[in-house]
């Protein structure tokens, strides 16, 4: 596909994109992460063919099972050991071949956060493939999991799940904070996805390879095949001290304002109403309306 000729809109070749680079997640959600190593090339060379058959596409507007989807991700170790040449390897950017361990100072993973306190396998480079499993509930969840674990367990020994992650949303929607979760996303140019803000759709190079960004760039690879259609992610396991904060919030608000201290530190109210439209006192009414919450601008908000 590529650019429409005279439209001046990109048309994303969506059945080889993966929904969840382009999809918000559902709310509420859960979800699985399973690490694996690949002991053998051949195995693994099987084990991404095997895959591509259970990873659900952005062309897939709905499944059978809701707003669940696989996703599947390729560490730089991953990519190593299924033997890329060295010219498709050395055409990555730097800062993914690099990886979060060798960059941990410039981003503050030091003392208490240093990568020799990380939970293991993370940032050990054995981790090489991640299945993500994400439905609105744990029974889909399983139901859809279910494919992607049979294929690779059928590639025992040259395949070996390391690590697995668990993870759900509260029932009240919420963070551990208490703020409401997942209220807002981008729109992105040519993914037919609505956005939920009122800015203009994001370039779709700001998020996938092989598109012009908003620089004007394209971000490809050698050969272009290997990136086009991709996108880069971040995994991070962050330990979340809510009693801290609390603690932070009763020390340092004026009077019995701790709930705006809060919103002021995070820029919307518990109840997801921005302070954009909501400065000096919450409306959880307008903080429940995913219309009227994301109605605003960043110039909306002076201070």
């Amino acid at each position: 596909m590529g650019e429409v000729a005279g439209a001046g809109r990109v048309a994303l070749e969506l059945g080889d994109i993966q929904s969840g680079v382009i999809r918000p997640r559902p709310t509420p959600y859960a979800a699985t992460y399973v690490g694996l190593h690949i002991r053998e090339r051949a195995a693994g060379r099987e084990l991404m063919e095997r895959l591509s058959t259970v990873v659900t596409s952005a062309a897939a507007s709905s499944t059978p099972l809701g707003d669940t989807w696989v996703s599947v991700a390729l560490t730089f170790t991953g990519l190593q050991a299924l033997g890329l040449p060295r010219r498709a390897i050395e055409s990555l950017p730097w800062e993914f071949r690099r990886g979060m361990r060798a960059a941990a100072e410039g981003m503050g993973d030091t003392g208490e956060s240093s990568p020799d306190r990380w939970e293991k396998p993370l940032g050990t480079g054995t981790i090489h493939v991640v299945v993500v499993a994400v439905s609105p509930d744990s029974d889909r969840l399983e139901a859809v999991l279910g494919p992607a674990r049979r294929a690779y367990e059928r590639l025992v020994p040259g395949i070996a799940a390391i690590w697995r992650q668990d993870c759900h949303a509260l029932p009240t929607e919420t963070e551990p904070f208490g703020f409401r979760d997942g209220v807002s996303h981008p729109a992105i140019e040519g993914s037919g996805v609505a956005g939920s803000v009122r800015e203009a759709p994001l370039k779709a190079g700001e998020f996938v390879l092989g598109y012009e960004d908003e620089l004007g760039g394209v971000q490809r690879t050698v050969p272009e095949i290997l990136g086009r259609n991709g996108t880069y992610v971040a995994f991070r396991k962050l330990h979340q001290r809510v009693a801290e904060f609390r603690r932070f919030l009763r020390a340092n608000a004026r009077g019995d304002d701790e709930a705006l201290l809060a919103a002021k530190m995070m820029g919307r109210w518990r109840s997801g109403a921005p302070l954009a439209l909501c400065p000096t006192r919450d409306d959880p009414e307008l903080g429940a309306d995913p219309r009227r919450r994301n109605d605003f601008s960043y110039g909306d908000d002076p201070q």
